[in-house]
């Protein structure tokens, strides 16, 4: 009897932890082999063979499902040649989901890089390489994928991330003498020794207000000591028409600051890079203690690395990810077509001042534009009832993870993101490309509003380190989001941001909630900032019991006083914002809607809701991983 009863209990258990004892489970190894069955003793090598597997069992409706699928992982890197595509097909029920699961914790990684082998010293010199590095330098051959030549825009050494050749030594920039927006050209201090003989492949990387700009330089003309430079198109129309953000030019504060980089005349400090996509080959300088010999070098190849998406009549659900790592994701816009942000790392693919301004939302609004969205590492559209939970997102070019649109009722639970060039965490339809982008997004499916989303316990840090002017976690038109004990810190803009649109007029959002976030060590470059911002009417909406504290004090910023702790923005209407840490009152109001109620924020905030923000016990393990103001940079501790 005591026997039956201890086997009860432990199928009760199983039961509650897997919600079956009927989960079919696929096994999948760096050993394996996609001949193999996929058990635990004959693992598959792929995930998509996995995939492959699962779905043909849905399909035949194998008693096995009953319970689910868990294609369980095993440590490794798994290179991908394609992104891993997630379909309606693969969709789960909710008493049989699917689940792709790491067997250790952090130790299975998805990755879309390849790695640069045969590194030897470079012997000699080349064309434009300055003479004081000799010796110095090491060369590689660029990869190739059939019979061209990998491009890329980021290489990482181990697991640091090694600096495009630029002229001034980061994070030093220079400051633009003046902007001619009629020629389409600026002019700028000479660089010492400036060689205008290697100008291919030259960006300008700028600095404007609350965004940045990476234009593509056509041509360099040399006057005295200074610089004329011209770009391609179609960025260089954009940036010299749009109004907001644009060049600031200011006796007071200085004009606007910029590096110049990607030239192989910059190549002259440990840990940066150049890649002569013309001979095929990439030069390093190695930092103290590297071993190019021994150390693994990874460029990213894809852009995206997984894309879990359904239709708006047969959506994926059910589907969950676990203790997986996503590395090494590429994007190549600014390589293409320049990049031209308006704001949160949405990029301008058209933008001008109106001659009679007007709209029929605004009648006194002069600036028109319409935005692209960046690539993103993990992209969700059309889905509903997924799950990224235990994961993370590292070294990656642009965005993280992005729901995109068409999904409700997901989880984002428990993940790390670090060393994320762009939004650590974007949900939610921003503007469609045919939509000017403030025009209120509004549609009549609801279906393709992001609703119910939960994005929680996440720790991210060091994101933002490609578009300074991205933001940690980014919302655009959403409706009942909860964002909560998250901990934001080391972001170059805003750390969490939440609408779009720039109007008062009632749209697509409602009854969102972001709760009790750490948000700290934020703006270390970009103004015109907050720790938590908002765009826009968003009727039953609340910000409360977040912690905001230590805002960089931005080296170049366009007006060193315009950062604030929390910042309601056009339109923000029917928000309540109440008990909010932070140390002043030090807050922004421009230009609200009716409808939004303050209600003790500041200092005076209880010391028990301060203690409470950010993420919780269980997952407090994260907070080792966070990399706070490794350079020292000031902090502004209070108004002034």
């Amino acid at each position: 009897m005591n026997i039956c009863r201890i086997f009860i209990v432990a199928l009760l258990l199983i039961v509650a932890i897997t919600g079956s004892v009927f989960a079919a489970e696929i096994w999948v190894s760096p050993k394996g082999s996609d001949k193999n069955t996929g058990t635990q003793q004959q693992p598959l090598a792929t995930v998509a063979m996995a995939l492959r597997k699962a779905r043909e069992l849905r399909r035949l409706n194998d008693g096995s499902i009953k319970g689910g699928i868990r294609i369980v992982v095993e440590k490794g890197l798994y290179q991908l040649s394609e992104p891993l595509f997630i379909r309606p097909e693969d969709s789960g029920a909710a008493d049989s989901p699917t689940i792709i699961e790491g067997a250790d914790k952090g130790e299975t990684i998805f990755s879309g890089g390849i790695h640069i082998n045969g590194w030897k010293k470079l012997e000699g010199n080349i064309p434009g390489l300055p003479l004081n590095v000799a010796g110095k330098v090491w060369v590689a051959n660029a990869p190739l994928i059939g019979d061209e030549v990998v491009n890329f825009r980021q290489l990482w050494v181990g697991n640091t991330k090694a600096t495009p050749a630029r002229e001034a030594d980061a994070p030093l920039m220079s400051r633009i003498l003046s902007w001619d927006h009629q020629t389409q050209s600026c002019w700028i201090p000479k660089p010492a020794a400036f060689d205008t003989l290697h100008i291919k492949g030259m960006e300008m990387f700028i600095h404007q207000w609350w965004a940045i700009a990476i234009l593509r330089v056509k041509s360099a003309k040399v006057a005295g000591d200074s610089v004329r430079l011209s770009f391609y198109q179609p960025e260089s129309r954009i940036q010299s028409e749009h109004p907001w953000p644009a060049p600031w030019i200011s006796k007071k504060t200085g004009n606007s600051a910029f590096y110049l980089s990607r030239s192989v005349q910059f190549l002259n400090q440990p840990g940066e890079w150049y890649l002569d996509m013309e001979h095929r080959k990439i030069y390093y300088i190695p930092r103290p203690g590297e071993d190019l010999s021994t150390a693994t070098a990874t460029v990213p190849v894809l852009e995206n690395i997984v894309k879990i998406e359904g239709t708006i009549d047969h959506p994926v659900s059910y589907f969950s990810f676990k203790n997986i790592g996503f590395q090494h994701s590429s994007w190549l816009r600014p390589s293409k077509a320049g990049l031209v942000p308006h704001q949160d790392g949405m990029y301008m693919l058209d933008a001008y001042k109106l001659k009679i301004p007007g709209t029929p939302d605004k009648k006194g609004l002069e600036n028109q534009a319409w935005v692209g969205r960046p690539a993103a590492a993990v992209e969700v559209a059309y889905a509903s009832h997924t799950t990224f939970e235990g994961c993370r997102f590292e070294h990656l070019a642009s965005t993280g993870l992005d729901y995109q649109r068409g999904t409700h009722d997901d989880e984002i639970k428990g993940n790390l993101f670090k060393d994320i060039g762009g939004t650590a965490i974007l949900a939610g339809v921003y503007s469609d490309e045919a939509q000017e982008v403030h025009l209120p997004y509004n549609p009549t499916d609801k279906h393709e509003i992001c609703t119910n989303e939960r994005i929680e316990n996440n720790l991210i840090t060091d994101a933002t380190n490609e578009d300074w002017g991205c933001v940690g976690i980014g919302a655009g038109y959403v409706k009942g989001i909860t964002i909560a004990h998250n901990e934001v810190c080391d972001v170059n803009y805003t750390g969490i941001s939440m609408g779009w649109g720039w109007t008062k007029s009632i749209n697509a959002m409602s009854d969102n909630h972001i709760t009790a976030n750490k948000i700290h060590h934020y703006a270390r470059n970009m103004y015109d900032v907050a720790g938590i911002y908002t765009l826009s009417a968003q009727p039953g909406s609340v910000i409360s019991n977040n912690y905001v504290d230590s805002i960089y004090k931005a080296p170049y910023a366009h007006d060193p006083q315009h950062w604030f702790y929390l910042y309601t923005d056009e339109g923000s209407s029917y928000i309540t914002i109440k008990n909010n840490w932070c140390r002043a009152e030090k807050f922004l109001k421009n230009a609200n809607g009716p409808g939004n109620v303050w209600e003790n924020n500041g200092p005076q905030v209880a010391n028990e809701i301060k203690k409470a923000a950010g993420v919780e016990p269980a997952y407090q393990y994260l907070l080792k991983y966070k990399t706070v103001n490794r350079e020292g940079q000031p902090i502004n501790y209070k108004s002034e």
